[in-house]
């Protein structure tokens, strides 16, 4: 159990290094490809800043911008699923 910030640097900042280069690789891969971006890129780069905020709660704070707020149920819904982030 980690009882200091050294100690969690220690055991997880490769594992946290990797997440981000996976996303900026990710990024980069949509960059190079042709076509519009849409909601789920506009999403997905509006959570970046949350990143960089001072704030004990950044976790929730990029699952909130990511989440669907609506509470109307969808009648015209082709199939049941997800998307990870919240249709215009």
């Amino acid at each position: 159990m980690p009882t200091s910030k050294k100690d969690l640097l220690d055991l997880q900042f490769i594992d946290a290094r990797h997440k981000l280069i996976e996303v900026a690789a990710f990024l980069d891969r949509i960059d190079r490809h042709t076509g519009e971006d849409d909601y789920r890129i506009a999403a997905l780069k509006k959570t970046l800043p949350i990143l960089l905020e001072d704030r004990p709660d950044r976790a929730r704070g990029v699952l909130e911008a990511l989440s669907d707020h609506s509470t109307e149920l969808s009648h015209t819904a082709l199939f049941q699923g997800a998307f990870g982030a919240p249709l215009p």
